[in-house]
């Protein structure tokens, strides 16, 4: 019998490893023959701690579990859940990146291979570099860390790219407020992550290969590094790549917390031991970028999703999508929600269907009023946009932007000119400093919401003003996205503008 605790950071947050203690404390009190496994989530958080147990042939989850609960839990009394395939939530979903997540043993290489794990590295290894890239482009597969920019064309740029030297750097600096589906996928599915940045890395004709990692995420960190040492030992990295005579090797750096390092040119200086600060381009990283030689930087799920795409073929990820939006999309669904968690479904699901039939609504029970997605520089969307498709470009014609597909839910209690106040705010707080729309714009931002929550009259022309300014000449997305945020709850919210100001009045 196998026992399956998460070792999630949301899921020990929950009080999973006081649940692990305790099986381990009765399962030798009672001389039972079971083993307790730190699985990854399933991505169910309101039911976390989320314990399965395999036995006889099935598996079955129970929810959420206490410490208190676990000797019914052994002695077969506690309520039961069923598969986790059949929980609605979880049966909806079309899970291509996140199949093995909360599944298998995070760090059993062996079982990571039993559910289909190597197969796109073994093929890969079988074609030459264009094929490789030719693949990926055929995919459709687009960057899913926010700029949803075609991930073969930055791999064939550096492919073309004349150099003794190249890299793949994996930016796993997840900074956005509602979004995990990096740290899951690293701490349930390490090795997935691993295996397709070697695919990149054959085929861009790089050695070398770096992840960076945020210093928030501990278990993370740990879970992967392990994951590279047992990689190592086993030929998947090495001077001999699974017997392909090509090489491949790759490290874990740790940064130190600066939301701007999610940027790629404010990573690559980080990387380098630099200060994380934006790098005017071009040169573009692909031509000019870890310590100025060719480098491919892609997201975590954009690279643990690669292998799918070799195991399965190019088409048979791209029949899945909407639009030019291919594949699945893995929304983090958060904020004031019933039924918070990861759901993978391919793009075109909208808006509405997310937040109110998976989600459930809101947590409070009272009414919807505004969903931000993509992060603290995403747009504020109302319920009239909740017929919105989620597809790059659906979004970018209703003003929004999908980002790294995090969703924080808001109620009809939500204040939206404290929500625009906040966006400011956390620009000025978090810039590097490099440009001055940014740095100084972002201050500014603060002040001039200030003066209409006081009854200034034309504080938001001037507001309006400042965000054009801001989107047109800020160097990074940080200061160029702001306005997003602010913009969307400006016009999409106004009376609660006009309340600020006929209270001052």
């Amino acid at each position: 019998m196998r026992i399956f605790v998460p070792l999630d950071s949301a899921a020990k947050a929950l009080g999973a490893d006081a649940v692990a203690d305790a099986l381990t404390q009765q399962i030798a009190a009672r001389g039972l023959d079971a083993q307790v496994v730190r699985n990854g989530s399933r991505g169910m958080v309101w039911l976390e701690p989320l314990v399965e147990i395999e036995a006889d042939g099935r598996r079955l989850a129970y929810g959420p579990v206490t410490p208190a609960d676990v000797g019914a839990l052994l002695d077969g009394t506690l309520p039961c859940l069923g598969r986790v395939e059949d929980i609605p939530f979880f049966a909806r979903q079309t899970r291509l990146t996140f199949a093995r997540c909360g599944l298998i043993d995070p760090l059993d290489l062996d079982e990571y291979e039993r559910h289909g794990g190597l197969a796109g590295l073994r093929r890969a290894i079988g074609m030459d570099g264009a094929a490789i890239v030719a693949e990926v482009m055929a995919s459709g597969l687009r960057g899913r860390g926010g700029a949803g920019f075609p991930t073969g064309i930055k791999w064939k740029t550096v492919a073309d790219a004349v150099a003794d030297q190249k890299y793949i750097v994996c930016n796993a600096d997840e900074g956005d407020s509602g979004t995990f589906a990096d740290r899951m996928i690293m701490e349930g599915d390490p090795f997935t992550l691993i295996e397709g940045m070697a695919i990149a890395a054959l085929g861009v004709g790089a050695t070398r290969g770096y992840v960076y990692m945020r210093s928030e995420y501990p278990v993370a960190i740990d879970v992967l590094e392990r994951a590279v040492v047992i990689a190592r030992q086993r030929g998947m990295l090495g001077a001999d790549v699974l017997g392909s005579g090509r090489a491949f090797d790759m490290q874990v750096r740790v940064g130190a917390g600066a939301y701007v390092c999610g940027e790629e040119t404010s990573l690559l200086n980080s990387l380098e031991g630099k200060r994380g600060t934006v790098r005017a381009k071009p040169p573009l990283p692909a031509l000019e970028g870890f310590l100025g030689k060719p480098t491919v930087v892609n997201n975590v799920i954009s690279l643990a999703t690669v292998p799918v795409i070799f195991e399965r073929g190019a088409q048979a990820y791209a029949d899945f999508g909407l639009g030019r939006s291919r594949g699945t999309v893995t929304l983090q669904i958060a904020g004031n929600v019933a039924r918070g968690g990861l759901f993978e479904t391919a793009f075109g699901m909208s808006l509405g269907e997310v937040v109110n039939d998976i989600g459930g609504g809101t947590a409070t029970g009272r009414p919807v009023k505004a969903v931000q997605v993509g992060g603290p520089l995403g747009a504020y969307m109302p319920v009239s946009k909740f017929d919105t498709p989620m597809g790059y470009e659906d979004f970018d014609a209703a003003g929004g932007l999908i980002g790294h597909a995090g969703l924080v839910v808001f109620d009809d209690s939500a204040d939206m000119l404290q929500m625009a106040r906040f966006a400011m705010e956390f620009c000025a707080v978090e810039s590097c400093g490099k440009c001055t729309p940014c740095r100084i714009g972002a201050v500014r931002g603060v002040e001039t919401i200030d003066r209409i929550a006081a009854g200034d009259p034309g504080a938001a022309a001037l507001l309006t003003d400042l965000c054009e300014t801001m989107k047109d000449g800020s160097l990074c997305a940080l200061g160029g996205f702001t306005p997003y945020p602010v913009m969307s709850a400006l016009t999409q919210f106004p009376d609660d503008f006009a309340t600020h100001k006929e209270a001052a009045e």
